[in-house]
This record gives structure tokens, sequence and C-alpha cells, in this order.
């Protein structure tokens, strides 16, 4: 499992529950985006990013997802996801995840996330606090890609 992993900083381990199974009887393909999302708050918690948001109002909004699927997920099961921040520019960020079903001993799903820095005060994009952006280096076992480019 970890070998799985191990290109992410962070991995989040969760239970497959039976409501997020669809008339097919595998998990319904919208229960990956929470997945990924429940990685993502749980990675700036890890790294208490989210005090340092609360502080200037500005945080982030999710620009744009995806996920490909490669292996279907059924309940029982626990999953491990694997998430990472792999790039930043001045005003977003990119994060990779993965996911890895625990029963079958495989990747289940890979994805990635668009994450745009917001001021939620003048309703607008803003740059990465120096703080936050410090921190997610800090954390990151690989070296990131800085961009100098603004989206």
């Amino acid at each position: 499992m970890d070998k799985l992993l191990n290109e992410f900083s962070f991995v989040f381990d969760m239970n497959v529950e039976w409501g997020e199974m669809d008339a097919l009887q595998h998990v319904n393909n919208v229960e990956y985006f929470k997945y990924f999302q429940k990685a993502r708050i749980a990675y700036f918690e890890k790294n208490n990013s989210d005090n340092l948001f609360t502080e200037t109002r500005i945080s982030t909004i999710l620009a744009s997802t995806q996920c490909k699927f490669i292996y279907p997920l059924a309940y029982p099961d626990t999953i491990s996801i694997g998430a990472r921040i792999d790039s930043m520019a001045d005003e977003y960020f990119t994060m990779k995840y993965s996911v890895v079903s625990h029963k079958h001993q495989r990747l289940v799903a890979i994805g990635d996330a668009k994450v745009v820095m917001f001021d939620y005060v003048n309703n607008k994009k803003a740059s990465i606090p120096p703080k936050v952006r410090s921190r997610i280096i800090d954390f990151e076992k690989s070296v990131l890609e800085i961009t100098e480019e603004k989206k």
C-alpha cells in the first residue's frame, strides 16, 4: 500500500460507506470528488493553513477538477487518498490525488484540481499568502514546480 502512495506528502484514510454506492452496486462517480475534497481539507488542516486563511479572509476556491476511474470500489472497503501540491503560481496551485483500495490493494482512481486563492472581501483572485506558500513548500516531500504565470 505504501508503495502506491509513496509520492504523496499526505495520506488520508477513510471507510467506504454503504450510501456511496449507486444502483449498479459500486461507488458512484460523484463520491470520488467528495473524497478529493475531504483529502484537500484534511491536507490544509494538517498544515494548520486554515488558520492562516481565516486571518486574511483569503481562502481557496476550486477552479477545476477531474478524475480518472481505474477500478470500481464497493462497500465494505477502506481507502487511502494521497494528496499533494505539485505546482504553484502566484494565484493558484495544482493538487494531485490517488485513491487506493485496501481490500483490493490497488489504485482505483487518480485526479487533480486547480485551486485558486480567492479574496472573499474584495470578491477577486488573490496571491497565495507568503505564510501559506512557505508552509506548502516546507511540507511537500518533492520539489514543487513554481511558475511565474498568473491565470
